[in-house]
């Protein structure tokens, strides 16, 4: 059984996921680079460099976690780190700006085909990785889980007319996030009298293909308080919801 700390990080191929797998790596962690393609987490593998390997792993596929799991019990025995990552903010709106996105998917208009399919991933997808990796997870002795969310779903953010978020919110990404920190808050309460820690940490606003690339931050700058919630050793907290660096964030 390996000694080093070991990740998985879902939806490590580009973006946030491989800016963060990149950075655990440097600081020593075995990292598994979750990828729904075999080839492009692959490709992502090498060029993060020894420390980093690829595994095919689709959120929404019950079979492929299976397989991912099996494999990381075969390969390493326990999983130290889960940070779930990977994500998508819609499905018919490529090219398009948030706030463009956001006008062709209001609460009256949002196409129902796409809200299920996007919450698929963020909602059911994070819920069913988790699922699957606990039991891996109870094999460590310093175990954390973090979950990427985002801000736009912070329910009290949204509720007060001055958020700056507010008029982008809508029923397909922004309330996937709400309900993404739903079922996050579910796993605190259930391991809150365990050794696993569960943490919420927001990227804030990074230029990523989940956007369009119309984020004002850069994928480093995004990555840091998944980075720095991800490596918090066995005494670090739990149960927070936080942005860059250690900012609370209402739930």
């Amino acid at each position: 059984m390996s000694t080093e700390r070991i990740a998985l990080v879902t939806g490590a191929n580009q973006g946030v996921g491989k800016q963060v797998a990149r950075e655990l790596v440097a600081n020593g962690v075995t990292v598994l680079v979750g990828s729904r393609d075999l080839a492009r987490g692959e490709a992502a593998a090498a060029e993060i460099g020894a420390g980093a390997t690829a595994i095919q792993l689709d959120v929404t596929d019950a079979a492929s976690l299976a397989a991912a799991a099996s494999s990381i019990r075969e390969q390493y025995g326990r999983l130290d780190l889960l940070v779930n990552n990977a994500g998508i903010s819609n499905t018919g709106g490529s090219g398009l700006t948030p706030e463009q996105n956001a006008a062709r998917s209001t609460a009256s208009t949002a196409s129902l085909d796409e809200i299920r399919a996007v919450w698929d991933v963020n909602v059911f997808g994070v819920l069913a990785v988790y699922q699957a990796m606990l039991p891996l997870l109870r094999e460590s002795t310093d175990a954390r889980i973090v979950n990427v969310s985002s801000g736009v779903g912070s329910l009290s953010s949204n509720a007060d007319p001055s958020f700056p978020y507010r008029g982008i919110y809508g029923p397909v990404y922004p309330a996937s996030k709400a309900a993404e920190n739903a079922m996050v808050l579910a796993m605190m309460i259930e391991l809150e009298d365990t050794d696993i820690k569960v943490n919420l940490v927001s990227p804030g606003f990074t230029s990523t293909a989940l956007n369009n690339f119309a984020g004002t931050e850069s994928v480093e700058d995004g990555s840091r308080e998944v980075v720095r919630v991800a490596l918090l050793g066995p005494d670090g907290p739990t149960n927070t919801f936080t942005g860059w660096e250690n900012q609370t964030i209402p739930w």
